[in-house]
């Protein structure tokens, strides 16, 4: 019997529609609406449409968006300027650096420099501490998608053995620590993990985040496991699909009529074979991370003030 697909897009529409009603009480009490400032270094065609769909989903909510681009040539040093200009500013209540930045940019500087108060994608290094200890603070948004969706489809996490692939800052590790927060027993495995394969198999609920397309093959995952897969990629090389897309034909004919397709890092056509539950790609994490940006900035507008 297939899994069942972990629909992010449905619930992501019901959060905003919480996240609305909510800025909309904000303002009502007198507050001016939360302003969320987001700076694009260089012309990334990727990062370009992240910032604008987050500048859309900020207006349908009543958010104000703030766009900063600078030209992939921009020295540190006027980044640095932009973001401490952000930082006193009244108007902004939370800061968005968008990553990658152009060679030559030190990212983690970059995002160090936010305010803490102001940092909606939770990864400076106090809100990430907040996390380690278990108090409240401004989390990452990714990993925070994930719970959501967890929650919302009545996954009980209390003594689950899930596997985390991968061990980013921005995703891996933070996903960890609120995975064990809800009394799950964690391993993070990375490209170093001896015999990955059997390590993933090992687990009730397996996390991938590895950036890497189609690397989680059906044979990785234990029956009747839960699946996110937190991985978004652009697909164009044929022979490369031919092996991801073996029991996905519709992600070949859209390949072959478009030029890429997009995936995770989880063969899900294989992985609805086995798992009883499988995240999408796209339409599963990927939506929710855009509503916790939001609901992140709510947050900070209301500590701010």
């Amino acid at each position: 019997m297939p899994a069942t697909k972990l629909d992010g897009t449905a619930l992501a529409k019901t959060i905003r529609a919480e996240i609305a009603e909510q800025v909309a009480e904000h303002v009502g009490r007198g507050h001016r609406p939360p302003g969320l400032a987001t700076v694009l270094v260089g012309d990334d065609p990727a990062s370009q449409v992240y910032v604008r769909n987050k500048s859309a989903a900020c207006a349908k909510v009543g958010i104000t968006s703030l766009e900063h681009r600078l030209t992939p040539d921009t020295p540190q040093a006027d980044l640095d300027a932009l973001i401490d200009r952000l930082n006193a500013d009244p108007e902004v209540d939370g800061i968005l650096v968008q990553l990658p930045l152009p060679q030559g940019l030190d990212s983690k500087r970059a995002l160090h420099r936010i305010s803490p108060a102001k940092d909606v994608d939770g990864f400076h290094p106090m809100n990430q501490g907040l996390l380690l200890e278990g108090l409240p603070g401004l989390r990452p948004c990714t990993p925070t998608a994930c719970m959501s969706l967890l929650a919302h489809h009545g996954v009980n996490l209390k003594g689950l053995r899930a596997v985390v692939l991968g061990r980013s800052e921005i995703v891996g590790k933070p996903m960890a620590l609120m995975l064990l927060e809800q009394h799950a027993t964690v391993t993070i495995a990375h490209s170093r993990t001896k015999d990955l394969p059997a390590v993933c198999r090992e687990a009730d609920l397996l996390v991938a985040a590895v950036g890497r397309p189609g690397l989680v093959e059906g044979f990785w995952i234990k029956p009747d496991a839960v699946v996110v897969d937190v991985g978004i990629n652009r697909v164009e090389d044929e022979e490369l699909a031919a092996r991801i897309f073996a029991a996905e034909p519709k992600k070949l004919e859209t390949l072959r009529a478009k030029g890429s397709v997009l995936c995770g890092d989880v063969r899900f056509g294989e992985a609805m074979q086995v798992a009883s539950a499988v995240t999408p790609v796209p339409g599963g994490v990927g939506p929710l991370t855009i509503a916790g940006l939001l609901s992140n900035t709510l947050e900070a507008a209301n500590q701010n003030r």
